[in-house]
């Protein structure tokens, strides 16, 4: 038999490569470089930004501008928020201003403070709207701040020159008592006690009795609110409305005001001439008097 060929000896003498094949050499970047290059091109960015923010003077606090005022002024709102003009913008403390004017203005319900770049300070206010009117006297305990500053054709019309000597404390429809006023503003009823306060007021409370007066106001339709004069609080279960022209609302005790108010409307389109209504109990209402 023939041996192997020279060839195949040649093959069997070379040795077998095992393993994955090596990758090629590359050349290796200068990580230390790199990293010292970063760190400076970072504090300097860093440092630039700063300066921009706090201590140029592209960006400082120039102006205020209040929205959404009604019974304030503008002036009033602007001088109690105490914005530190000339400042960076940026360190203004918006949380601060909105605690200080929400803090010495009652009136103000809530406030947005927000940075209107690159200038200015933008102040959006919501007011508190009275849904009652509560007469101070020495004996009522009614407390609320005096407006300074308010617009003066926001006051309403009053009832003449008694009400010059008079002071009525403004109630919103949370029950709050934000301001008192020396004239009676258009659209907020007056709070009357039908009664001497006897086991009523004994059983349930002034402040309750009062805050079931203030659920009612809260809950009259628009068109029924403008026309009422006082809200009548004989007992818990007993409140009745004062319309103007002479017209008369048995409420009955603030639950269901909702309903009162929808069955109030619906009665009144289908009885205008009606001088009393009674929604005391809103599945079965009832007019007379037309």
């Amino acid at each position: 038999m023939a041996g192997p060929t020279t060839a195949e000896r040649g093959e069997r003498q070379q040795p077998k490569k095992s393993g994955p094949p090596r990758p090629p050499l590359r050349r290796r970047l200068p990580r230390r470089r790199t990293l010292v290059l970063l760190s400076v091109a970072t504090v300097v960015l860093g440092t630039g930004l700063g300066w921009l923010l706090y201590g140029s003077p592209w960006l400082r606090t120039e102006h205020v501008s209040v929205s959404g005022t009604r019974v304030l002024t503008p002036e009033r709102v602007r001088s109690t928020a105490r914005v530190p003009l000339g400042s960076a913008l940026l360190s203004v403390d918006t949380d601060a201003i909105e605690a200080r004017l929400r803090g010495e203005l009652p009136r103000i319900d809530t406030v947005e403070v927000s940075r209107s770049w690159p200038h200015g300070i933008t102040l959006k206010v919501t007011e508190r709207v009275p849904v009652l009117l509560i007469e101070e006297t020495g004996e009522s305990g009614a407390s609320g701040k005096s407006d300074e500053g308010e617009k003066s054709d926001q006051q309403g019309t009053g009832d003449g020159n008694n009400n010059k000597a008079r002071k009525y404390v403004e109630v919103d429809k949370k029950g709050v008592r934000f301001a008192t006023v020396s004239r009676v503003p258009d659209g907020a009823p007056l709070l009357e006690w039908d009664v001497v306060r006897g086991a009523s007021a004994r059983r349930f409370g002034t402040e309750r009795l009062t805050r079931a007066a203030v659920d009612v106001a809260r809950d009259l339709p628009a068109g029924v609110a403008r026309d009422t004069r006082a809200v009548k609080v004989r007992s818990y279960d007993s409140v009745s409305l004062e319309l103007r022209g002479g017209r008369t609302v048995l409420w009955g005790s603030a639950e269901q005001g909702r309903a009162k108010a929808r069955t109030l409307t619906a009665l009144m389109k289908a009885a205008p001439r009606a001088r009393h209504f009674d929604v005391s109990v809103p599945t079965a209402p009832a007019s007379s008097g037309s």
